[in-house]
């Protein structure tokens, strides 16, 4: 990990909530997937400084393509549909470093 960098992965859910109608990360339990997220790393123990940070971020532009998440510093950009691909995200690319391709935006 780099000096410079308080976390090795800082991951960042979209919850964002449109009330126009068009199609956002909250129609599809987005909050409920970055607090699945949240909770199985801190079982891992890989939360904190120096390790990962799961946050919930406003809208990130990609709603169309959503649920999403991105993982930085990478920028790897992610789907997901359920809880089984929330885990395989932290298993694959937050414990391993190994990016999901089938997941990948």
């Amino acid at each position: 990990m780099s000096d410079d960098l308080y976390y090795q992965r800082h991951v960042f859910f979209c919850v964002n909530q449109r009330d126009d109608g068009r199609p956002c990360c909250s129609d599809h339990n987005a909050i409920a997937a970055q607090k699945h997220a949240k909770k199985r790393c801190k079982e891992l123990d890989i939360n904190g400084a120096g390790k990962v940070r799961i946050n919930q971020a406003g809208c990130l532009d990609r709603c169309d393509e959503g649920p999403v998440l991105v993982v930085y510093p990478e920028g790897t950009w992610y789907t997901y549909v359920d809880t089984a691909d929330i885990d395989e995200i932290v298993d694959s690319h937050l414990v391993n470093g190994k990016v999901v391709e089938r997941l990948k935006i």
